[in-house]
Order: structure tokens, then C-alpha cells, then sequence
């Protein structure tokens, strides 16, 4: 590794231990969770899956992709955050596993410490994947990977909540037509919207499709743009549209408040559907409307399939072969619908639909969805979320006004 990469590498590693929550790690192949264990036959895979053990699907794949190759896999999962951390540290002693699948921000964090191979050096074929998906893994106008699958965002509704409130879910088409069906509902005696504005990631995640679906741009949170957004969620809360626990709400909480039945709307994401599913009522699915009409970017969540850097260069045909393979159209099918993901090519999604045509929706917000760190803000992303959550809390709390919050968010990251 060049001595410029490894003091990115030490810089990044004292930046994730500060800010890393501890996390578990489980092994569903056995071994050292050391990289440097796969020696002979044995490749090292590491993910962030650890509710899934060796009997699972998931660890299952990994294992024929590794006959497929040749080779066996030592499989060890850690929870997200803790991810970062051991792979920034094995890195730095050249000990990082042969394929890591990591969450799509934390990627461009590893690619500027060095700790990733590019798209161009270990020639993993990226040319099916939608744009708006692999711009979550390029920093610098170099790839990193290739997505495994996506998430994101959208509305769910009650049918029986909007139908009593006598409103057409189909007049919902932007803020304003949204704001009147949330006013029908509450003079019809239920409750209008939930979602999450923690402050925490969780919160930004929430505010972003209205972020970017009002025409702003993370690199000026203070714009008039950024500001009617955040005026739309302040102006639900006066109005009691949606609920003071907004402020608090996870997207679980948040969740748990619509399947009680008394909700319009829900923001949440594809991972809630199993739960939807249980929730005893009929209930529909839409993309978050722009301000003025149409589908808005809500932000990409998903893992990334990546090859980190190896002193034994030898090993990238190897790793290669398996990264193919997990990502192949037949693997990625059965993979994204175990994870509840909707898949990065159309090809793949074009066959989930077919199988469940009530993924439909979410395809469509899938194809409007945007890298939190796209537009090439790379690790400048994190500290940029940080200021808008607290933005976010401030004006919902009633401590600042919108305009205000949003100012000071903008000087912070100045």
C-alpha cells in the first residue's frame, strides 16, 4: 500500500473508532474471523448479516459460489457499524477478507483510506446496474463494487383509513394534493402521516425524499428549496397531521404507530413488508411525491459487494469468480428476495415483479432512489447527516424556525 493511502488508512481507522457503535460477530463457516486465515482453499468472506447462521440461504449461496470456484468459504458476519472497524483494521495489517459486503455509505469511507479495490483493477462487470444505484459505491469517478440489492423508501397507507376519510389515493400526486388527503383524514376523526425524525441517521434517511423532493441539494442545506421542506413537517406537526413522537420515533416505533390501523400514511421501507403483510388491514404502497409532481429520489439503502486491497494480488481472480457469482441473475434473484431487496438490474427485477407484482411500487422508487453519498460528497456525507438531523430536531421542537435550523446546519458544515 502506498504510504499516501496508509496514512488515509490510519486517519479513517481514528475516525471510525470514535464513532463506532460496538457490535457482535458470528461465524457461520467456522475459523479465525482473521483474513489472513484463508490460505490454500479457503476464502475469507465478511458481511453485515449475523442474523443469518450457516443454515440460512444466504450462507448457503456463499458456500456453492465457493465450489463453483473451488475454493471454501470462511463466512463471518458482523453487526454494521462494527464492520467498519475490523475491516479498517485489518487493512492496515493486510489481513482484510477476500470479499467484503459492506452498507453502501460506508464504501466511499473505505475507498478514500485505500482499502478498495476499483471496479477497473479487479474487473467486476458493473454494466447492468442502474446508475443511480452504483453512484452509491463511486467516489472520484471510480467504482468500488457493485450493489447486492437495494432498499428505500416510500409511503404505505391504510385503504380502509383513506377510504373512510373519502379520498382517492390516486389525487395524491404531490405535497399539496398529500397535505389535503392528510386534512380529510384528521377532520374524519383518524391520523394523518408517521415516520421517524430521530436524530440520529435514521432521521435523515426520512427527511431526504422531502429534502430532495423539494429540489435541494446536500452541498446547501440552507437553500429556500431544503427550507419548504422542512416547513412541510413542521406545518403537519402544528396542524396535527402527524404526531409530537415524530421527534423520537425510529422507523420501527414509527412503524408500529401505522399498524395499529388508525394511520393514513406510513413513511417507511421495502423491509417493513413482511410486517405489512400481518398487519390485519389492506393497505397500499406509493413513491413519496416530488413538491410539485412526481416520483422523488428517496435515498438507496443495500449492501455492496466489494474486493478489498491484498498484498497477495493473486487472490483477485479468485475473489472475483465469487463476487460474480453471488451477483449473477440467478443468484441475485433469490438473494434480493431473501432480503426483502429489490434488485440493481432490470433484468432481475423485471422476474421479481413477475413472481410478486406488488413490488410494483417500489421498483419505481427504487428507479427515482439516490446515493446519500452520490453527487461525489463521499465522506464529506456523515457530517453533512449529522447537521441535518439536528436541523430537522430543532425546527419540529419548536426551538428554531426552519429557516433558522437550516442556517445553522449550512455553517456547521462550512
Amino acid at each position: 500500500m502506498h504510504r499516501s493511502s496508509r496514512r488515509r488508512l490510519v486517519a479513517a481507522i481514528s475516525l471510525s473508532t470514535v464513532t463506532a457503535v460496538v457490535g457482535t460477530a458470528c461465524s457461520s463457516g467456522g475459523g479465525s474471523t482473521g483474513a489472513q486465515g484463508a490460505d490454500g482453499g479457503s476464502y475469507t468472506v465478511w458481511d453485515p448479516y449475523p442474523q443469518f447462521d450457516k443454515t440460512s440461504a444466504w450462507a448457503k449461496l456463499l458456500d456453492d459460489c465457493g465450489t463453483k470456484a473451488g475454493v471454501t468459504i470462511k463466512r463471518t458476519a458482523f453487526d454494521t457499524s462494527d464492520l467498519t472497524n475490523k475491516t479498517l483494521l485489518a487493512a492496515q495489517q493486510d489481513n482484510a477478507p477476500d470479499v467484503l459486503v459492506v452498507d453502501n455509505p460506508v464504501v466511499s469511507t473505505l475507498a478514500e483510506a485505500g482499502v478498495l479495490t476499483t471496479t477497473d483493477d479487479n474487473k467486476l462487470d458493473t454494466s447492468k446496474v442502474d446508475p443511480n444505484l452504483l453512484a452509491a459505491g463511486q467516489s472520484g469517478g471510480r467504482t468500488y463494487g457493485t450493489p447486492i440489492g437495494a432498499n428505500t423508501l416510500a409511503l404505505y397507507y391504510n385503504k380502509a383509513v383513506l377510504k373512510a376519510a373519502g379520498v382517492d389515493v390516486a389525487s395524491v400526486k404531490d405535497w399539496k394534493s398529500l397535505t389535503s388527503a392528510l386534512a380529510k383524514v384528521k377532520s374524519a376523526g383518524k391520523k394523518g402521516i408517521t415516520f421517524s425524525a430521530i436524530g440520529t441517521e435514521e432521521g435523515s434517511f426520512q427527511f431526504l425524499p422531502w429534502f430532495w423532493g423539494s429540489g435541494a441539494e446536500l452541498a446547501e442545506l440552507d437553500s429556500s428549496q431544503a427550507e419548504s421542506a422542512l416547513t412541510l413537517w413542521t406545518d403537519w406537526m402544528k396542524k396535527g397531521y402527524a404526531p409530537n413522537s415524530v421527534i423520537n420515533n425510529t422507523q420501527t416505533t414509527s412503524w408500529q404507530e401505522f399498524a395499529a390501523g388508525d394511520y393514513a400514511f406510513a413513511e417507511n421501507g421495502t423491509w417493513q413488508l413482511a410486517n405489512a403483510d400481518k398487519a390485519g388491514f389492506d393497505y397500499g404502497v406509493l413513491p413519496v411525491p416530488n413538491a410539485t409532481g412526481g416520483d422523488a429520489s428517496a435515498p438507496t439503502g443495500g449492501e455492496f459487494v466489494t474486493l478489498p486491497v491484498k498484498g497477495d494480488t493473486a487472490r483477485y481472480t479468485t475473489s472475483q469468480k465469487l463476487v460474480t457469482c453471488l451477483t449473477s441473475t440467478e443468484n441475485l434473484n433469490a438473494t434480493d428476495t431473501a432480503l426483502s431487496y429489490v434488485a440493481p438490474t432490470a433484468e432481475v427485477r423485471d422476474k421479481q415483479v413477475a413472481a410478486k407484482p406488488g413490488l410494483k411500487p417500489w421498483v419505481d422508487a427504487v428507479k427515482a432512489a439516490k446515493g446519500r453519498t452520490s453527487d461525489d460528497l463521499g465522506t464529506k456525507y456523515p457530517k453533512i447527516s449529522e447537521q441535518l438531523w439536528k436541523a430537522v430536531q430543532s425546527a419540529l421542537s419548536g426551538s428554531e424556525s426552519p429557516g433558522d435550523a437550516l442556517a445553522k446546519a449550512q455553517s456547521a458544515v462550512k
